[in-house]
């Protein structure tokens, strides 16, 4: 199954966009509806926050206060976590309960206001943020809960703030619009993401292209891959095994495809076989079929064999090489990615470069063998600059 993060900041309308996705087919599990029913009368839950905080925040029936509870711990960070380590387990276990018996191609989407505080993002295979102006908020939790400013401020100041949450986020829906147009981005999401990333998951087949668009450098590709390294570390986990951002898209500046090309270090091939292809295949990253291996440099010292990953997700293409310790090819491409990042000479020849392979259309076979000759040169100076610096891998 397809495992969807959701999360917004109060009053951003993450609500509107967890009842859209229900509509469209996906198995929504609302954090909020856990957390409640597993501190229900009657629960041990209830029972551990009692003995924390008295019974000062239970109503007359013996019930949770929500509001008498709230008005405790939003101001005091000691006792929010007192309050977290009480019911975060309990919630986080019903959550996996109730997605455990989800068919095996639902789409689950867990709603989570503290999916960023509480660094859960890793563990799905995708997050979607909603993000909504903070006037905008305020307008809304007066108009729609009858929360004073003061306290909607104090709420909205007690969790994780726009720019942490954007940096969890593979998809982010702004609703500061209508609701028409809210619902017309889910129902685009659902269709053109969502759907085929559950169904190249479940197939484990890679979603990939072999055209090649040269596309401007992103800023953001390094916080796209810091995202993907650390889904990629939740599921090699508890294997601590090294994971680096490599190719064009890893060099500030560089033009390239819009593909995140990642390297992760294994002790032998043989690691790469078996369990550790399935947990990446489960976590959105399936093999690639065939036998594939880097071009040596020079030529003629033999190829050097490899693991090639891709990624299920069509919203975001991933080259996820898995080398060993040992490999010639593993060196190489953290050297010329850093004899790259180091000289702006070399960085700009091999953007001509590029974008001369790229106006004639190649297809992805063409365009790495075209680029060969260059980096059989580039390979030698590269060397050099190794050596006059004493670079390390």
């Amino acid at each position: 199954m397809l495992k969807v993060g959701l999360t917004g900041g109060i009053g951003s309308g993450k609500s509107a966009v967890a009842s859209r996705l229900a509509g469209c087919g996906a198995l929504v599990i609302d954090s909020d509806r856990v957390a409640r029913e597993v501190v229900a009368p009657g629960t041990q839950g209830l029972a551990e926050i009692v003995a924390a905080f008295s019974d000062r925040v239970l109503d007359a029936d013996g019930a949770l206060d929500r509001a008498a509870l709230g008005a405790l711990v939003f101001a005091d960070e000691t006792a929010r976590r007192r309050l977290e380590a009480i019911t975060h387990p309990r919630v986080r276990a019903r959550s996996a309960e109730l997605a455990a018996a989800a068919a095996p191609d639902a789409i689950v989407v867990n709603d989570v206001p503290l999916l960023v505080e509480v660094g859960l993002a890793p563990t799905y295979h995708l997050v979607v943020v909603v993000q909504t102006e903070v006037a905008t908020r305020l307008a809304r939790l007066a108009r729609d809960r009858g929360m004073d400013r003061a306290e909607a401020e104090r709420r909205i100041a007690a969790q994780a703030d726009d720019t942490q949450r954007r940096a969890t986020a593979d998809v982010l829906l702004t609703n500061d619009g209508s609701l028409a147009d809210l619902h017309a981005a889910v129902d685009v999401l659902w269709r053109e993401r969502l759907r085929p990333y559950e169904a190249n998951l479940r197939e484990r087949r890679p979603a990939r292209s072999d055209h090649v668009v040269l596309a401007e450098a992103d800023p953001t590709w390094p916080q796209q891959y810091a995202r993907l390294a650390a889904r990629i570390r939740h599921a090699v986990a508890p294997a601590d095994l090294r994971i680096d951002h490599i190719g064009s898209t890893a060099v500030p500046g560089l033009a390239a495809k819009d593909v995140i090309d990642i390297q992760l270090t294994v002790p032998t091939l043989a690691d790469a076989d078996g369990p550790l292809a399935e947990r990446l295949a489960a976590a959105g990253f399936p093999r690639l079929p065939g036998e594939w291996w880097d071009n040596p440099r020079p030529p003629g010292s033999g190829r050097w064999e490899k693991r090639l990953h891709g990624s299920a997700d069509p919203g975001r293409p991933v080259h996820l090489h898995v080398r060993p310790a040992d490999s010639p090819g593993r060196r190489y491409a953290l050297l010329i990615r850093d004899h790259l990042r180091a000289d702006p000479d070399q960085r700009a020849a091999y953007l001509m470069l590029k974008r001369e392979l790229a106006a004639s259309a190649p297809d992805s076979a063409t365009w790495s063998t075209a680029k060969d000759p260059w980096f059989d040169e580039e390979h030698l100076r590269a060397e050099q600059w190794a050596a006059q610096t004493d670079w390390r891998p």
